[in-house]
C-alpha cells in the first residue's frame, strides 16, 4: 500500500511511495505527530539520480524489519535536496559537525523540535567494512531516547548552537582586494594535477569555476591548468562521446571512469566554461564540446513546456552505467569486424575492459595521436568516426535508459537560460536562441506567480517559495538572454527579481543575502553562506546577477548590495571556498566596460559590430543594443553614424567616438582587454 509520498511531485520522493516505511513529507503533520507521540524524527535526504540513495532503498527501506522499527520508534521524514535545498545545507552542516564529513543520502535524528542530535549518510542494513548497521543503529538509538533522553537533547542542543554560528556567524567587513587572486591561485596550483589535470585527489568534479578564474585571472602558465584540465575532463570518460553531455564527477583521478548520472546544472555551467575557453584560446575543440553538452540538454533533458529537467540517473535495468558501456562484441554487432576494430581503437574498448563485468567505459586517451599511426588525416579520421558513433548511438538508444528527474527547477533553469543563450552568442546557432526563450516563457508563464518565484514544477503543479539561488539564477540567465537577443523584456524581469531578491533575501543591517525569507517557519536557522560547491552559491549568483543588472541600468543599489556582500562574505579567510565569488569581484576591481551597439538588429552592419564583440572572451563586459528601448541609460544619445550601424565603446564612464568599422571595434576591444 502507497504512503503518504504518493501525493508528491518529486520523483524522488515517488521512488519510495510504495516503501513499508510510513513515509512523511517534510511538513506539520509530520511535526505534529512527532511532538503528540514524543518520537524522534528520522529524516533522510536524497535526490533521484543518487546512485547510493536507490542502494540504502533497496536495502533498508524495502526491508520490513527496518520499516517497523522506523514507524514504531520514530517519525520517518523524506526529502529532496533538490527541492529543499535549504534543508540540505542545514542538515548537511550538522552532518559534517558530527562526523568530519557529508555526502547523500543523509541521514539525520532529530528533536521534535527539529533540532539534529545525530547523524550520517548510507548506513549498510547489516554492519560491514566498520559501518554499522542501520537496524542495530536504530534500536540503539530508540533506546537511549526511552533511557537517556537528557543527553540527547543536550547534544542537539550543542550541535544547533553550532550551526547557528555556522549559518549566520555574521563575519566582520574585511579587506577584499586583488591581491585575493594570487592567494587562490597560488592554492590551485598547489593543487593542480600536472598530468591528468583537475585539482586535487579521486574523486574528481568538473572545475568550472576554478578554469573560469584561472582564465580571468590566471598567467600564460596558469591558463596551462585550466586547458589541461578541459581537455582532459573531455578525454575521459566523464564526456558522452556518443550522445554529448558531461557525468557528475569521475571516481578516480584521470577522469576515466564516471559516476554515470548526469546534471542540468553542471551541463549548463560546463557549456558555459568551454564557450569561455574558446573564446580565450580559438581551440575548436572546446566550442565542439560545447555544442555537443548544448545539444544534449536539447535532446535528452528539454521539456515539451520549454524547461529543463533536473537530471538522468547513473542506473539502468539496475545496474550503474550499464546503459553507457560497452563490449568489444556488443561494438562489432553494429559496425562489423573492420570498422569496430577501428572504433574500439578510438574509443578505448578491449576485451578486459575498464569497467565491472568486462565493459569498457568509452574514452579518448588511445586515440589522440591515432589518425597519425593509421595514416589518416585528422579530417579523415574524424569524419570515420563520427559516421561510426552516429551508428553506436542509433544502437545504445534501443537500451533501456537511465531514469530522469523531470521536475523543472528554476535555479537550474536559470543555468540553462544563461549557457544556451551564451551558446547562441558564440556559436551562432539560432536553435540555442530559441531554446534559451522558450526556457525563460516558461519560467515567467508557470514559476513566476503574484510576484513570487517558485521553485518547482511538475506534473502540472508548481510549488514552493524560490530560495535566493533561483532568483539569482533566473535573474541572471535572463541578463544573458537579453546580451543574446536584445528583447527588453527579459532584462526588466531580470531588474523585477532583482528588486524582489534584495526585499526578500538582503541583510539590511549587516550586508549579505540570507537564504531564505524571513517569513520561512521551517527552518532551524537562516543560513547565510555563501562558498560555492557544485552549483555557485545563492550568494554568488545574486551578486553576479545585481553586478550585471547595475551596469545595464544604472542601479546604485544593485552595486552597493553586491559591494557589501563581499566585505561580509568571509572570502578573505578561504578564497579557494568562493571561486565563484572571486569572479564577481574580478568584475568589481575591473574598469567596468561597455559597449552599446546602435542600429536595427538584424542590419548586416549591427551583425558585423557583434560578431566582432562576441569573437573574443571579454569578462565583465555588458552588451547591450540601442534599438529596442531608448530609455535604457546606455543607450542615451547612442545612435548610428550617418545611416551606419556605430559602437560605442566606454570604460569607467570614458567612452571612446563613436565608430563603425568593425576593424576599429577589434583593435579597441583588444586593447581594453590587454589594460585591464
Amino acid at each position: 500500500m502507497a504512503n503518504r509520498l504518493a501525493q508528491a511531485t518529486s520523483p524522488y520522493l515517488l521512488q519510495h511511495a510504495n516503501n513499508p516505511v510510513d513515509w512523511f513529507p517534510w511538513g506539520d503533520e509530520a511535526f505534529a505527530k512527532a511532538r503528540q507521540e514524543d518520537k524522534p524524527i528520522f529524516l533522510s535526504i536524497g535526490y533521484s539520480a543518487c546512485h547510493w540513495c536507490h542502494v540504502m532503498e533497496h536495502e533498508s527501506f524495502e526491508h520490513e524489519e527496518i520499516a517497523r522499527l522506523l514507524n514504531t520508534y520514530f517519525v520517518p521524514i523524506k526529502v529532496d535536496r533538490e527541492e529543499r535545498p535549504d534543508l540540505d545545507e542545514i542538515y548537511m552542516d550538522a552532518v559534517q559537525a558530527l562526523t568530519g564529513r557529508g555526502g547523500w543520502p543523509m541521514s539525520v535524528w532529530l528533536l521534535p523540535d527539529l533540532k539534529p542530535f545525530f547523524g550520517g549518510t548510507y548506513f549498510p542494513r547489516e554492519s560491514r567494512q566498520g559501518m554499522p548497521g542501520f537496524g542495530a543503529l536504530l534500536a540503539r538509538i530508540a533506546e537511549v531516547w526511552a533511557e537517556r533522553r537528557n543527553e540527547l537533547a543536550q547534544d542537539a542542543e550543542a550541535l544547533t548552537s553550532t550551526l547557528v554560528r555556522r549559518a549566520q556567524g555574521l563575519r566582520k567587513a574585511a579587506k577584499v582586494d586583488g591581491a585575493l587572486f594570487e592567494t587562490t591561485l597560488r592554492q590551485l596550483r598547489a593543487d593542480f594535477d600536472p598530468h591528468w589535470g583537475g585539482f586535487g585527489p579521486a574523486p574528481k568534479f568538473p572545475a568550472h569555476l576554478a578554469v573560469e578564474l584561472i582564465l580571468r585571472r590566471g598567467t600564460p602558465q596558469d591558463r596551462t591548468m585550466a586547458t589541461r584540465t578541459l581537455d582532459a575532463m573531455w578525454e575521459g570518460g566523464m564526456y558522452d562521446h556518443l550522445g554529448g553531455g558531461f557525468a557528475r564527477y569521475s571516481v578516480d583521478g584521470q577522469w576515466l571512469v564516471p559516476h554515470f548520472e548526469k546534471m542540468l546544472y553542471d551541463n549548463a555551467q560546463l557549456a558555459c566554461c568551454y564557450l569561455d575557453a574558446f573564446q580565450a584560446t580559438k581551440n575548436p575543440r572546446y566550442a565542439a564540446i560545447a555544442k555537443g553538452t548544448l545539444d544534449y540538454l536539447l535532446c535528452d533533458l528539454r521539456d515539451p513546456l520549454g524547461g529543463f529537467h533536473s537530471s538522468e540517473d547513473a542506473d539502468s535495468e539496475g545496474e550503474e552505467g550499464k546503459f553507457y558501456v560497452f563490449s568489444p562484441a556488443e561494438i562489432e554487432a553494429v559496425l562489423g569486424p573492420e570498422d569496430a576494430t577501428f572504433f574500439g581503437a578510438a574509443f578505448g574498448i578491449t576485451a578486459q575492459g575498464n569497467f565491472e563485468h568486462g565493459k569498457s567505459v568509452l574514452h579518448r586517451f588511445s586515440s589522440l595521436d591515432l589518425s597519425e599511426r593509421l595514416g589518416l588525416t585528422q579530417e579523415d579520421f574524424d569524419r570515420r568516426l563520427e559516421r561510426l558513433g552516429a551508428r553506436v548511438l542509433a544502437s545504445r538508444s534501443q537500451r533501456v535508459r537511465p531514469g530522469k528527474d523531470d521536475k523543472l527547477l528554476a535555479a537550474w533553469n536559470g543555468l540553462a537560460v544563461s549557457a544556451l543563450a551564451k551558446g547562441y552568442q558564440v556559436l551562432g546557432d539560432e536553435r540555442y536562441l530559441q531554446a534559451a526563450t522558450a526556457c525563460a516563457e516558461f519560467l515567467h508563464r508557470v514559476l513566476w506567480q503574484g510576484g513570487t518565484l517558485l521553485r518547482t514544477y511538475r506534473a502540472g503543479v508548481a510549488h514552493i517559495p524560490g530560495f535566493l539561488e533561483d532568483y539569482g539564477a533566473v535573474a541572471k540567465g535572463l541578463v544573458d538572454l537579453y546580451e543574446a537577443g536584445f528583447d527588453i523584456r527579459w532584462l526588466r524581469w531580470a531588474e523585477t527579481l532583482g528588486e524582489a531578491l534584495l526585499v526578500r533575501f538582503q541583510d539590511e543591517r549587516e550586508g549579505g543575502f540570507y537564504f531564505t525569507e524571513a517569513e520561512q517557519s521551517d527552518v532551524l536557522v537562516r543560513s547565510k553562506g555563501g562558498w560555492d560547491g557544485a552549483l555557485p552559491s545563492g550568494t554568488t549568483l545574486a551578486c553576479q546577477a545585481l553586478q550585471r543588472l547595475a551596469r545595464h541600468l544604472d542601479r546604485e543599489d544593485f552595486s552597493t548590495a553586491v559591494a557589501r556582500a563581499l566585505v561580509v562574505s568571509g572570502v578573505e579567510q578561504a578564497p579557494r571556498a568562493f571561486l565563484g565569488l572571486m569572479a564577481v569581484l574580478d568584475d568589481q576591481l575591473r574598469e567596468p566596460m561597455e559597449l552599446v551597439v546602435a542600429g536595427a538588429r538584424q542590419a548586416p552592419g549591427t551583425q558585423a559590430l557583434l560578431a566582432i564583440a562576441r569573437a573574443d572572451y571579454h569578462p565583465g563586459m555588458v552588451l547591450s543594443l540601442a534599438d529596442a528601448d531608448p530609455s535604457l541609460p546606455l543607450h542615451l544619445g547612442r545612435t548610428p553614424i550617418g545611416g551606419n550601424p556605430a559602437a560605442y565603446l566606454c570604460r569607467s564612464r570614458s567612452c571612446l567616438p563613436p565608430f563603425t568599422d568593425p576593424e576599429q571595434l577589434r583593435v579597441h576591444l583588444m586593447a581594453a582587454d590587454l589594460s585591464s
